[in-house]
C-alpha cells in the first residue's frame, strides 16, 4: 500500500452484544467483552462456529447494528451507522435484476452523484474483473460466481477504507470459489485496504487472510488471533498452510484425539 493512500484503524473494545429472544423472555449473548485491533493493509478471516458472533461483528463495523456494551471506532471515531466507506458484500449477491451488470455495478456511484469519473471507473472494474463482455446482460443471465463478482465490484467501486465480506463465497461450487478468492485477493493488493472477512473455511481463512481470528461461542469471543506469515499466492499443500491448518483446527478443539 502506497504511502499517499489513507491508512485507516478499527478498534473493538469490550464490546458486547445482546439480542433478545423472540420466543421468551430471554437474551442471547452474541458477543461478550471482545477487543480487537485492525488496520490498513491487512486481511483479517473471522473463523469458528455458527452463533459465535462472527457476522455480528461484520454488522456492528458496518454500522447496521450498535453495541449493547462497549465501543467500535474507526481512527477514534465511534460508528454510529452505514458509510460508502465501510462496504459490505453478503454470501448471495444482492443485485437489482432489472439493471444490467454495468447499471448495477454504476448504481452506488449514481445514488451518490458522484459522475465525476464514473464512466472511467465502471469500465476499468469491468475490465479487471473480466465482466467487461456481460456488461450489457441482466442478473438472470448470469452464473452464480459471476453475480457475486458483479456484487463484489459493486462494493468496490467506491473505494471503500474498509471492506467486509460476510461469506460472500459460501454459496459457490468448489472450483468457482477458489477462482472466485484469488479474484478478491488479486483487487484487495492493488489497494490495501483493511478487509474483515467472515467464513466457516479453515482452508479459505488460511489462504485469504494475513491475520485469522478464532471464535468460540456461549458467549461470542476471540480466542486465538493467528498472523499468516506466507507470501501471496499461496499454495494450499505446503506445510507451512497445512500447519496453520491444523492450529486453527486445535484452538477450534477439532484436531484429533492429542489436541
Amino acid at each position: 500500500m502506497s504511502d499517499d493512500k489513507k491508512k485507516v484503524c478499527l478498534k473493538l473494545e469490550n464490546v458486547s452484544k445482546v439480542f433478545a429472544k423472540v420466543e421468551s423472555d430471554g437474551v442471547t449473548h452474541a458477543l461478550q467483552d471482545v477487543s480487537t485491533e485492525m488496520q490498513s493493509g491487512e486481511f483479517v478471516s473471522l473463523v469458528g462456529p455458527s452463533g459465535c458472533g462472527k457476522s455480528t461483528i461484520l454488522r456492528l463495523v458496518a454500522g447496521l447494528i450498535t453495541p449493547t456494551l462497549g465501543r467500535v471506532t474507526v481512527d477514534g471515531k465511534e460508528v454510529d451507522g452505514p458509510s460508502p466507506q465501510r462496504g459490505l458484500v453478503f454470501q448471495n449477491p444482492t443485485l437489482f435484476p432489472w439493471l444490467t451488470v454495468e447499471k448495477n455495478i454504476s448504481f452506488s456511484l449514481d445514488m451518490q452523484g458522484a459522475a465525476d469519473g464514473k464512466a472511467e471507473k465502471v469500465k476499468h472494474m469491468l475490465e479487471i474483473t473480466g465482466l467487461e463482455r456481460f456488461k450489457s446482460d441482466y442478473p438472470a443471465q448470469l452464473s452464480g460466481g459471476m453475480a457475486q463478482r458483479v456484487a463484489l465490484v459493486r462494493t468496490l467501486i467506491n473505494e471503500p477504507e474498509i471492506l467486509l465480506l460476510d461469506e460472500p463465497l459460501g454459496a459457490l461450487d468448489a472450483f468457482t470459489r477458489m477462482n472466485m478468492q484469488d479474484e478478491i485477493l488479486n483487487i484487495w493488493t492493488q489497494r490495501r485496504q483493511l478487509a474483515l472477512m467472515v467464513t466457516h473455511s479453515i482452508d479459505e481463512a488460511v489462504y485469504m487472510g494475513t491475520r485469522v481470528l478464532v471464535m468460540e461461542a456461549n458467549p461470542g469471543r476471540i480466542v486465538a488471533d493467528i498472523r499468516i506469515s506466507e507470501d501471496f499466492p499461496r499454495d494450499r499443500s505446503s506445510a507451512s498452510f497445512v500447519e496453520y491448518r491444523n492450529e486453527i483446527l486445535n484452538k477450534l478443539h477439532y484436531g484429533g484425539k492429542n489436541a
